[in-house]
């Protein structure tokens, strides 16, 4: 499923083709997503896309009298399009938004786990982001922060990590690469982490997620950004998927748990 890093590539990628565009119209090939797409051509048609932004997985689109919520799901892509192209919809081509100047925000979805949805109100209040935690690459997310929340808490780190209460867009690989630049063994309490380690982890969160959208974030599967390249951060794993290959820095051979049905790569001498 595309991660932080790879939806704000997405988002990056787009925004200034949609940032102050008017909405011409929108084609829906098949509503059937997470959640049916609602009928919504007269409400989008001729409204101005005033910003782009994102909340934790989430693309939001202002048009000042309400929100378009876009999700990738675990297989989305969106490709911004010139319809002169004449570049035809194939069959995981769902969702078309026409823009003012001739070109198409396409979403394409194979699996059908995303999502197109619109709230009138604010966005911030939707139920899908209403209890969503803080960004980790604002300055609202530090060391201090994460201990508050860690305090009394006996699931694993990883774990505590991938809950969207707590801080938001860190799942399973960038978590698991986290932990390894912190030093901390993704299967720790998280109640047991000090202040100091509780610090450094924060700060290595950020440097993850920040190198994964410097390199186009990754793509393990159906990942590509908005000009239909993948992404590259997988070339520079320390630990997700390297089990049994030595640890790039002090050559023990990476180990792999599972925690919560998901996997969990770390090096048992880097990380305690």
């Amino acid at each position: 499923m595309p991660e932080l890093p790879e939806v704000e590539v997405v988002r990056r990628g787009i925004a200034s083709g949609l940032e102050g565009r008017k909405i011409a119209g929108l084609t829906v090939r098949n509503p059937n997503l997470r959640w049916p797409v609602p009928d919504l051509e007269r409400t989008l048609c001729g409204l101005k896309i005033r910003t782009v932004t994102r909340r934790g997985k989430y693309l939001l689109l202002d048009c000042g009298a309400g929100t378009l919520i876009l999700h990738l799901g675990m297989s989305g892509s969106l490709r911004l399009l010139p319809l002169t192209a004449n570049i035809a919809p194939q069959k995981h081509d769902h969702v078309d938004l026409l823009l003012d100047n001739g070109m198409v925000l396409r979403f394409r979805d194979p699996r059908r786990f995303g999502a197109v949805l619109w709230t009138a109100g604010n966005a911030a209040d939707h139920p899908l982001l209403s209890h969503l935690g803080p960004e980790p690459l604002t300055e609202t997310f530090d060391g201090k922060l994460l201990y508050r929340k860690t305090r009394n808490r006996s699931a694993s780190i990883k774990e505590v990590l991938m809950n969207s209460r707590i801080v938001v867009g860190v799942g399973n690989i960038y978590a698991n690469e986290a932990l390894f630049l912190a030093g901390i063994h993704p299967a720790l309490a998280a109640g047991r982490i000090g202040a100091r380690r509780c610090a450094g982890l924060a700060q290595a969160i950020k440097e993850t997620l920040g190198r994964a959208i410097e390199a186009g974030g990754s793509s393990l599967r159906d990942f590509v950004g908005s000009d239909g390249n993948p992404g590259y951060f997988q070339q520079q794993y320390w630990v997700y998927g390297r089990t049994g290959q030595p640890c790039r820095k002090c050559g023990t051979n990476i180990e792999q748990i599972r925690q919560g049905q998901r996997s969990s790569f770390y090096c048992p001498r880097c990380q305690k």
